[in-house]
């Protein structure tokens, strides 16, 4: 993929898209009781809770090595269990989605060139990867487990909010 394809502006976009997707999802969510909340589904991550869990702890990883926040507490093998409270989960989700905007309305070009290097327990050995590589990955990697999400709340019985990027309330004219 050549990086031209990633620009500030897709990735602003993007983290408008990842706030408001997430918004979404805690209000359907949040009408489940705990035991819903954390039933096993025969999701990689579990449950919803574990796999929401799992979503803020990749973007704390990912934010950590492109923007310098400190890393999660926890490894990728308990990623599910990052916060397991949901008022806790609810706070960091929405401070963690307001970071991820700021970071990105000060992103430039210049921001996105060059390449990442850093550690991955994933895959056990150092990586070097085009930055805006990793970002395009950040912002899948979002989208991939909240449709994994989505798709346990349809199977729980819960109405789900549209995810689809061109209704985003701020690009209806």
């Amino acid at each position: 993929m050549g990086q031209a394809m990633v620009t500030a502006g897709w990735c602003r976009l993007m983290a408008r898209y990842n706030r408001w997707q997430n918004r979404a999802m805690m209000e359907e969510v949040a009408g489940m009781d705990e035991a819903a909340r954390k039933a096993g589904r025969g999701a990689f991550w579990g449950s919803i809770q574990g796999t929401m869990a799992h979503l803020l702890w990749a973007d704390h990883i990912w934010m950590s090595r492109l923007d310098g926040w400190e890393a999660p507490h926890v490894g990728l093998s308990d990623s599910a269990h990052f916060v397991a409270d949901w008022s806790e989960y609810r706070s960091k989700r929405q401070i963690t989605d307001a970071r991820i905007s700021r970071w990105a309305q000060g992103l430039t070009e210049a921001g996105l060139a060059g390449d990442l290097a850093w550690y991955s327990g994933a895959a056990g050995r150092e990586m070097v990867v085009p930055r805006a590589v990793c970002v395009v990955h950040m912002f899948n990697h979002q989208t991939h487990h909240r449709g994994q999400i989505h798709a346990m709340l349809t199977a729980a019985g819960v109405l789900t909010a549209p995810t689809d990027l061109f209704l985003m309330p701020d690009l209806i004219g």
